[in-house]
């Protein structure tokens, strides 16, 4: 057996296909592309969003504050006596201590009491206004007030030289212990008269 004779087919290494060249894939940048940039404005517009959102409750609650009653205790003097009016039309006078959300606390309380010197009750002339100490009545209350801040129509600093600050001066050299009489209404009040009214 010959082998030699025998032809051995040219053996050649099999040659690797080249890739084809791929076109670029433009669509799926593109794709890409515009998620990017709808990515970055979504976490742009919810950081926009919540500091709006903030800047609005910041705003809430810095109104909710200034306009509670505590925001207005930086307005008492305490040096000086205090006016609060209520909506029932009672004004009381004195100094206050303590201002917050619900209640106001008023001590070295005072409050008009007007009586009638003559038959008509619809001439003010005629009326005697009386500043009456608290603490002297039947009911015998301490010398402090608590109101509710929903009554207070407004409150007011009184000046020294007025005719109700006077008249507790007056009172306090009077009576320095506070002590009550018999006659409460006599030695626990002063008189304020009513100015004239001039009638057109």
């Amino acid at each position: 057996m010959d082998f030699m004779g025998r032809t051995v087919p040219n053996q050649q290494p099999a040659r690797m296909a080249a890739p084809e060249p791929a076109e670029p894939a433009r669509s799926g940048s593109k794709r890409r592309d515009k998620y990017d940039w709808l990515t970055r404005s979504s976490r742009v517009a919810t950081n926009a969003l919540l500091f709006i959102v903030a800047l609005l409750v910041a705003a809430v609650v810095w109104f909710i504050y200034s306009s509670s009653p505590a925001s207005q205790s930086k307005y008492v003097d305490g040096s000086k006596l205090q006016a609060v009016f209520l909506n029932t039309g009672q004004v009381y006078f004195g100094n206050v201590k303590s201002f917050n959300q619900d209640y106001l606390v008023l001590s070295n309380v005072y409050y008009l009491q007007s009586s009638s010197n003559g038959s008509s009750s619809s001439d003010t002339s005629n009326q005697n206004v009386s500043l009456v100490k608290l603490g002297c009545e039947l009911h015998k209350p301490y010398d402090q007030m608590m109101v509710n801040t929903k009554e207070v129509t407004f409150w007011e600093n009184l000046q020294a030289d007025g005719q109700v600050a006077k008249a507790v001066s007056d009172y306090n050299k009077q009576n320095p212990n506070h002590t009550c009489s018999t006659s409460s209404t006599n030695s626990s009040s002063s008189n304020l008269q009513n100015q004239p009214t001039n009638k057109q």
